[in-house]
């Protein structure tokens, strides 16, 4: 009687355990835990100073909460930013996954020499904003190899301006963000599977009609998230706007007209206005590309990484 009594319960034991079966089926165990490390440095460096920003976006010295916002759409200076960043973001994203495209699907399968060429298409990734624009000013330049190649050679009479206005930025903008489209759109073309193509080959299908027809379908939704991490790379332009670009005039992004606001004019509120607002056009464009995304493809994905 004695040994019964101290028995410890078993029905209490029974239904914690149930409880932690039911909880691990959704997905909730202890192993939740290492995701604590991860969702407080999200947390502190990047939620905080978003909301915090959104906030101060609303407190400016005078003019009410929204004055901020205000000054920005009825000044042209400022408005005219977002027209002149997506005229350098859209087509060089969009120029960036075009010509990463026909490269990745011809290096999909095995060839000598297909490490060397990856590295060399890759290489600009490692040489930073600063040194591609140093050396468009020295290919590019006014007194650069190309202009003193076209002047020597009597094709012009005076040297071609490639740097310091529009085309300088999105040279740049090319240049870095390429690497990134290519080898996004390569691992994309690496998740479908070949055996598709080949039976379409047995069916007779050209190579136009399998790339159009079975290769691009699948992958669209990786070319629409490529277009948007490439895009929001090129939006966010600031160095070479203003070491190969105009940034006063043809190349005033809008990460310039931020800077200025906060660190020449000190309004923080009318920074952290701009700063929201650049949000704002990067996510409508997304939207807008996801959606088209949506539209284009909504099969399976089963054969391929989209």
């Amino acid at each position: 009687m004695t040994a019964t009594l101290d028995r410890p319960p078993e029905a209490p034991r029974r239904s914690r355990t149930a409880l932690r079966h039911r909880l691990a089926e959704r997905g909730i165990d202890r192993q939740l835990l290492l995701l604590v490390p991860a969702a407080l440095f999200v947390i502190l460096l990047f939620i905080y100073p978003f909301l915090y920003g959104v906030g101060l976006s609303f407190q400016p010295a005078e003019g009410g909460p929204l004055a901020a916002y205000r000054e920005f759409f009825t000044d042209a200076y400022l408005r005219d930013t977002i027209g002149t960043t997506l005229g350098l973001s859209l087509p060089a994203a969009l120029l960036n996954v075009l010509a990463s495209v026909p490269i990745a699907y011809r290096m999909r399968g095995r060839f000598r020499g297909k490490r060397l060429l990856t590295t060399i298409l890759v290489v600009p990734i490692t040489l930073g904003t600063v040194l591609t624009a140093q050396g468009l000013l020295n290919f590019l330049g006014p007194t650069g190899w190309f202009n003193r190649t076209l002047l020597s050679s009597g094709l012009v009479d005076e040297p071609v301006r490639l740097t310091n206005n529009y085309w300088g930025v999105f040279f740049s903008l090319v240049i870095t963000g390429f690497p990134f489209a290519f080898l996004l759109v390569l691992s994309y073309l690496s998740g479908i599977d070949p055996t598709l193509e080949r039976a379409a080959s047995t069916l007779g299908a050209g190579s136009w009609q399998r790339f159009r027809r079975i290769t691009l379908p699948l992958l669209a939704p990786g070319l629409a998230t490529t277009f948007c991490l490439t895009f929001v790379l090129a939006f966010s332009v600031f160095p070479s706007a203003i070491l190969v670009g105009d940034p006063s005039g043809t190349t005033r992004v809008i990460s310039i007209a931020a800077y200025e606001a906060a660190y020449v004019q000190y309004d923080y509120a009318l920074a952290s206005a701009v700063a929201v607002l650049m949000g704002l056009v990067e996510l409508i464009v997304i939207a807008i590309v996801l959606g088209w995304r949506a539209l284009l493809y909504t099969g399976s994905t089963a054969g391929g990484k989209g």
